[in-house]
């Protein structure tokens, strides 16, 4: 059976086929290239991937990044739909699972959504309980750096924690909406804000939540 993180992999692949090197993407001052070869180095060079999350290592990783994104485009999409090679923790199918699904999901959607006429993805309700399930683990974890108090609630009733505080904004929506708020994509994310209006207008001018 496919894993989730596998079926978005290869949708990723396939949409940043479809859209060539140079479309735009939700991500500040990356094209659709620059996104495939941040793909292929977050699996493929350990070495030169620290720099997402260290600062000290950022100068690195741009030269690496560089380095791919001056590849053809072409070979970008097909490293990225093999996978990573056997030395990499990604190849486990655990450490992928866990890993890649957010990351494959969220960077299908910014090259969907930076197009003016993308319409929303129906996604089956097993994938969005998967979505639910790391948004209860990790709620806190991504949104740790909201201006506001931060609940999250599904149109269920279900509901998450995700920063202590005052005033409290409770956003809703499907779990995968939720994700791509708490990741920064305020602007597209198809959810429900409530709270005082001041408190909603900070929340979102703020680009990094948490992670």
């Amino acid at each position: 059976m496919s894993t989730h993180a596998k079926r978005e992999r290869l949708l990723l692949a396939d949409l940043l086929e479809a859209s060539g090197p140079d479309a735009p993407t939700l991500c500040d001052g990356w094209n659709t290239r620059d996104l495939a070869a941040h793909v292929v180095v977050r699996e493929r060079r350990p070495d030169a991937a620290g720099g997402i999350l260290v600062k000290q290592l950022a100068p690195r990783l741009e030269r690496v990044m560089a380095e791919f994104a001056a590849k053809p485009y072409e070979e970008l999409i097909q490293l990225i739909r093999t996978g990573p090679p056997r030395f990499s923790p990604f190849s486990l199918k655990q450490i992928d699972e866990i890993s890649n699904t957010i990351e494959f999901y969220v960077h299908t959607e910014d090259v969907r959504r930076a197009q003016p006429d993308w319409t929303r993805r129906e996604l089956d309700p097993v994938f969005q309980e998967a979505l639910w399930s790391r948004l209860e683990r990790t709620a806190r974890l991504m949104g740790r750096g909201s201006p506001t108090g931060l609940v999250l609630r599904r149109p269920n009733g279900q509901t998450a924690v995700a920063h202590r505080g005052t005033p409290v904004v409770t956003v809703t929506g499907e779990p995968s909406e939720l994700l791509l708020f708490l990741y920064g994509r305020q602007q597209v994310a198809d959810v429900e804000l409530d709270g005082e209006k001041e408190a909603i207008t900070r929340l979102h001018e703020t680009k990094q939540l948490g992670i």
